[in-house]
């Protein structure tokens, strides 16, 4: 197979920095994003369904399209039909799946996507080991298109949620090319180079070394899901690099050959302050859009000894001024919320949060001798706002109730160290004659955090604003800084887990209530010891009551939001119950917009997309036609 010319970009003091681009690429017809999760690992192989290729290279942006996918739009919401003509079509017991597909998609190299792709995709995908999704392909009993642009899928047994396997979030099994893959003997080792597109633009070159990857529109791009649903994206050429370090990266935006940057608290106020062209989602202290669709904070293992114990985690919590915690962190700019999956939106607010909130009002938690105490502070997102006001020009108004909750969070816990330590000593702990606390044994308490070793990932810069609470508390705490803090995590080799992306615990879908994704990882039989790999949640609690949700999930209709969300609230309460992990806030993004060469960012006011929609999500291709272009050169 023919493979894609790669372009030579000049290499700065060992740092893939583009000196520029390259001939025939005009910078003003160039989108150029942040490659957050660089390098490529393998540089050249393109196919994700085997592995992880650092996909938001564009990959999954711009080569693969999803049967369904989140709608970037926060405004409507929903699911888009992609791939798929229209919603899943489900039998009454759920063993029988249709998919009606779109008529008139190509790939890029002229063939149409047919029911022939997505039957060869399963079908591979479930007699493959090593190609992602072939767990759950496992249900398939039969697939077959009756027709051109359909596709039925018989199951084993009954799953309501199977479709889900094929709903982008950020993260979906999407059709393979058969005409392409058919042909090859290994599709585990197949690179898959030049990879043929779905999306709208397609690879024109990338760094050997794995830095950049550069794309260029499709000349066919109306013959695509995005051209069809929502037009001509308006980028000729759209650029994913990583330029090294955070001060390299401010720096290339600074001298606008960064358009968009998602970074540190740090990175946003210098960017604003110092460039005369920047702007960020408000134009206004929290500055951020808090609206991702995942939350960040604290993960214990329940298998080690005292996470093992309630109280104990209560007092982890309790010992927490969330308000520090946010100003250390992000400057203040985050949204606080009391639940692994209970994400910041207009959508959980109104699911969940209003419907919790009685409930949070009156919760409480046992001291002992009879001693209760309520721990839900309503009024911490106006305590953060007040000292806001202090510091920032701030244009939230704090008497509407909505605004306040929408943009700094729900609410917390109450910053109680005098009932932490109430908690602790319930259970035989106790503190030393130089105020620290020693464990029922005697021995120094000193909590192991594992954490990756990248000073700019959200979870790193959180974990260590929580360490000092605890270390103000008297809580000695040390870090396990490890490029495989991943694998240690999957094999319960950990104490404290800084919680990257809650390990699917904590990210919903965001634009429908179902938590199924959310609660199914904490399936006891999921749970496996210390040591192997676990199917679900590196926390490795379980609880039956949990089981239970998850079957009575399963067993109802996708559509049936009134259920769905009934079952939702009871799964919340038990983790709020059980404190299984200490959720802080939604992930914050803190994202920099550079309008020298394209403009028309989203704002409160022209609000298409979340801001992190334009640096590592797949639904990026179905918002670049809202770009304008400055008209610079």
């Amino acid at each position: 197979m023919k493979r894609v010319l790669v372009l030579l970009f000049v290499v700065l003091l060992g740092s893939f920095v583009l000196a520029q681009l390259p001939p025939g690429i005009p910078r003003e017809k160039t989108l150029i994003l942040p490659f957050l999760f660089a390098p490529l690992p393998a540089p050249g192989n393109w196919n994700l369904w085997a592995g992880w290729r650092a996909q938001n290279c564009g990959l999954h942006q711009f080569v693969t399209e999803a049967l369904w996918t989140l709608n970037p739009n926060p405004q409507v919401g929903g699911i888009v039909n992609g791939l798929a003509a229209e919603p899943p079509i489900y039998n009454e017991d759920f063993t029988k799946l249709t998919i009606k597909l779109r008529q008139g998609i190509y790939w890029s190299d002229g063939v149409e996507f047919t029911a022939d792709d997505l039957v060869f995709t399963i079908q591979k995908v479930k007699e493959t080991p090593g190609l992602d999704y072939h767990g759950p392909m496992q249900e398939v009993k039969n697939v077959y298109a009756p027709d051109k642009y359909t596709v039925v899928i018989e199951l084993s047994k009954p799953n309501s949620r199977f479709h889900t396997y094929f709903l982008e979030r950020w993260n979906a099994l999407r059709p393979m090319p058969k005409h392409i893959f058919e042909k090859v003997k290994d599709i585990v080792s197949f690179d898959f180079n030049p990879p043929v597109s779905l999306g709208p633009y397609v690879l024109k070159s990338y760094d050997p070394a794995g830095y950049w990857v550069l794309w260029e529109k499709r000349k066919d791009w109306q013959r695509t899901v995005a051209g069809k649903l929502f037009g001509e994206p308006v980028p000729e050429y759209v650029l994913f690099i990583h330029y090294g370090t955070a001060e390299k990266n401010t720096m290339a935006m600074m001298r606008h050959e960064l358009d968009v940057l998602q970074g540190t608290a740090e990175q946003l106020i210098t960017l604003l302050r110092r460039s005369k062209t920047t702007r960020s989602y408000r134009e206004t202290w929290p500055y951020i859009d808090p609206r991702d669709i995942s939350t960040r904070g604290p993960a214990f293992n329940h298998m080690v000894y005292p996470y093992n114990i309630r109280d104990v985690r209560w007092a982890l919590a309790l010992c927490i001024d969330i308000v520090e915690v946010a100003i250390s962190a992000y400057d203040g700019m985050i949204a606080m919320t009391p639940g692994l999956p209970l994400v910041v939106n207009k959508n959980f607010y109104e699911w969940y949060f209003k419907r919790l909130e009685p409930w949070l009002n009156e919760f409480t938690i046992d001291l002992g001798d009879g001693r209760k105490f309520k721990p839900w502070d309503p009024q911490a997102p106006w305590r953060l706002l007040e000292w806001a006001q202090k510091t920032y020009k701030v244009d939230i108004d704090p008497k509407n109730v909505d605004e306040v909750r929408l943009t700094l969070g729900y609410g917390w816990w109450k910053y109680a160290p005098d009932v932490a330590e109430q908690l602790l000593k319930k259970h035989g702990f106790y503190r030393g004659p130089d105020g620290k606390w020693r464990l029922p044994n005697g021995q120094p308490w000193v909590i192991n955090i594992l954490r990756g070793p990248d000073p700019t990932d959200m979870a790193n810069i959180i974990i260590l604003a929580v360490a000092e609470q605890w270390k103000k508390f008297g809580i000695d705490v040390v870090f396990n800084v490890s490029a495989a803090a991943p694998t240690l995590a999957s094999e319960g080799r950990f104490e404290v887990l800084n919680t990257a992306h809650g390990g699917f615990a904590g990210e919903p879908w965001g634009f429908h209530p179902d938590l199924y994704r959310c609660f199914n990882t904490f399936r006891s039989d999921f749970v496996k010891p210390i040591g192997e790999m676990t199917l679900g949640w590196a926390g490795r609690w379980s609880d039956p009551r949990m089981d239970k949700i998850v079957q009575e999930l399963e067993k109802t209709d996708w559509n049936d939001f009134e259920k769905i969300i009934q079952l939702g609230l009871e799964g919340l309460k038990i983790e709020i119950e059980e404190m299984i992990a200490i959720p802080l806030f939604n992930c914050p993004i803190t994202i920099v917009f550079d309008e020298y060469y394209w403009t028309n960012w989203p704002s409160p006011k022209n609000d298409y997309a979340r801001c992190d929609v334009l640096t590592t999500w797949p639904e990026l291709k179905y918002i670049l036609h809202n770009l304008k272009p400055t008209g610079r050169k």
